[in-house]
């Protein structure tokens, strides 16, 4: 039986979500736990139960360590859909468009994974990173090369971490050095899957890149995969550029559209994320609703590359999922409040402004929700796993000032929202261990 040195129980203000709080002003009854001295009861690794500190503190046994954060924020862990981490070093490059970034610095970045010893330095820089900003799980694009799944999941799995990851598919227009034979790379993602699907807290992402950069052979093949084990997650991209869909369509003429290409080999399911999705027509957007896919929001690249505006509710008015993904190196910011100032940015543009509810909603449960990881993350809940974020709302003077003149919380959560970074990361907890705390070396 655990003892007390097995268990902590986290004290202060908490906000985790029950469902979409809709686009509102305010959040849809019954949507939202919002507690002012709320208690989250760690026991090996998992919630034990979440409730009003005044409730739970007659059940606890004596001697339990109780960590105040009475005057911070704990929310579920941050979740990024969408995230190329052999890019963290080429972030900031100067800006191209789609295809003049990938052949400027993305395949020349990451010809360098062919060496085990970098990938194991950028996977921990990365994952360091990530718990600084207070990500707790990603799916994550490596690159063709075995050695940066490898990596990766090496480095996920001592941090006790819940990660998505996988092999990049790409039989064609690329450096030879990353270009992988169609079965061959096939075979190398069947060991991969084998060593690490389902270890820990692992899960493994089919990853053809997109549609240009592999044949239809290899496509064939990757859907074939999935079709064999549905439990798979599958990440590509589609129609972030207009130059790109035009050389799908050049590619492809048998594809009535880009979607198409994908659907013909299978590769459009419920497990499915397509990042981007900017250039999408109607019927597109519903024929991914209706096969239970997702696309990943990237504003901060959407806008750095000048791929387009991301219409968030179009894909609402079709039921299609959207989550919010960081999407470096393109992306300019591996920060979940980053990325929601961007998004709300985006969303002024086309008048369809995001709400503090419906960000945070999005950047926990509806990431968590979308990718089939809710029965485990996303939410403070008992029996989920102890992924949380602990928010500084007055992390720097700015933000102190702002702060002060806020009446709700709504005007609390936006502020943040806008003027958040990652010194409002307090402190980070994965698997009910406190792995990231601010001006704090855990090492």
């Amino acid at each position: 039986m655990l003892d007390a040195r097995d268990q902590r129980v986290l004290r202060g203000p908490l906000l985790s979500f029950n469902s979409d709080p809709g686009e509102g002003d305010r959040p849809a009854p019954g949507s939202v736990l919002q507690l002012d001295d709320g208690a989250v009861w760690l026991e090996a690794g998992q919630i034990r139960a979440v409730g009003d500190y005044r409730e739970i503190a007659p059940q606890l046994p004596p001697g339990i360590e109780v960590i105040d954060y009475t005057d911070k924020l704990m929310m579920p862990g941050f979740i990024d859909s969408h995230v190329h981490f052999v890019q963290l070093d080429i972030m900031a490059s100067y800006g191209r468009q789609l295809l003049d970034w990938l052949n400027e610095y993305t395949f020349p970045e990451e010809c360098r994974f062919a060496e085990r010893a970098h990938a194991e330095d950028v996977a921990d820089a990365f994952l360091d990173e990530q718990l600084r900003v207070g990500t707790t799980t990603a799916q994550v694009f490596c690159t063709s090369h075995p050695n940066s799944v490898e990596a990766f999941f090496t480095a996920a799995h001592q941090r006790g971490l819940r990660m998505l990851a996988g092999k990049v598919h790409m039989d064609r227009n690329a450096p030879a050095a990353l270009v992988d034979d169609t079965y061959g790379g096939i075979r190398d993602a069947e060991r991969l899957i084998g060593d690490w699907h389902g270890k820990g807290r692992l899960g493994y992402a089919l990853t053809p890149r997109f549609a240009p950069t592999s044949t239809g052979e290899q496509l064939d093949a990757v859907g074939g995969m999935l079709r064999n084990a549905p439990d798979l997650h599958v990440q590509t991209h589609l129609s972030e550029n207009q130059g790109e869909i035009a050389w799908v369509a050049e590619l492809f003429p048998e594809s009535r559209d880009y979607l198409d290409v994908y659907e013909r080999y299978g590769l459009v399911g419920p497990r499915s994320t397509f990042a981007h999705g900017i250039h999408l027509t109607q019927d597109m957007r519903q024929r991914l609703a209706d096969a239970g896919a997702n696309i990943a929001f990237c504003p901060t690249s959407n806008l750095y590359l000048g791929s387009g505006l991301f219409d968030r509710l179009a894909c609402r008015e079709a039921n299609l999922n959207v989550t919010l993904a960081s999407d470096i190196g393109a992306g300019t910011d591996l920060s979940g409040f980053a990325t929601l100032k961007a998004a709300y940015q985006v969303g002024q543009l086309l008048d369809q402004p995001l709400t503090a509810w419906q960000g945070f909603y999005r950047l926990t449960l509806g990431n968590a929700r979308a990718l089939h990881l809710d029965k485990h993350i996303g939410s403070l809940r008992a029996g989920n796993e102890a992924d949380l974020v602990v928010l500084d709302p007055r992390a720097t003077p700015l933000l102190a000032r702002r702060q002060a003149r806020t009446q709700t919380l709504a005007e609390q959560l936006f502020a943040l929202m806008i003027l958040g970074d990652d010194r409002s990361v307090y402190a980070t907890w994965a698997g009910g261990r406190c792995v990231h705390q601010r001006d704090v070396s855990l090492s």
